[in-house]
């Protein structure tokens, strides 16, 4: 089921600021305002949307950002240890996405986020010491002081993505 243009404008729009009223955001589509109100909704009921702030990670302190690629011991745990993955997550918020997939020799990923060294260096001795029967880790790490930041961490890119993609080819 793909998205009507109607809802990928919408999307969009609200990608670049979700604190728009509907009526500035149907004055931006050129649709009625009670339909952006309509439209909202559904989605988000539907959860494809949901509203959170993408702050700047380096003005509120944080200097690493952690890419940690996980290789599972498939012999000896077929099966991932999902409720002991959750509870880590759990424990550790500043982990902000892990998924399973596959590359790079790996099958697992993860992002966190770090103030310091210091804080990593902590994190990954607790990830290694719980997980090191189960599976090996590595990772890429990004400083976020000085210029090494080509595109902040954000969504608005994307969203004139997703204009490109409604346009007739």
């Amino acid at each position: 089921m793909g998205l009507k243009d109607v809802e990928l404008k919408l999307i969009s729009e609200l990608i670049k600021n979700s604190r728009r009223s509907d009526r500035e955001l149907a004055k931006a589509i050129g649709i009625s305002q009670p339909t952006v109100s309509r439209v909202r909704l559904r989605l988000e009921k539907e959860g494809l949307i949901e509203y959170t702030a993408v702050p700047n990670l380096a003005k509120l302190g944080f200097e690493i950002i952690a890419i940690i690629l996980g290789t599972r011991n498939v012999e000896k745990h077929p099966q991932l240890e999902l409720p002991k993955a959750q509870d880590f997550i759990k424990r550790h918020p500043n982990t902000i996405f892990v998924a399973s997939g596959l590359g790079l020799g790996g099958d697992k990923l993860g992002i966190s986020i770090h103030k310091n060294y210091a804080e990593y260096s902590k994190f990954m001795q607790e990830l290694k010491a719980e997980w090191v029967d189960i599976m090996n880790v590595g990772t890429f790490l990004i400083s976020l002081k000085g210029n090494d930041v080509l595109q902040p961490l954000s969504f608005k890119g994307f969203a004139d993505y997703l204009k490109k993609e409604e346009e007739p080819k």
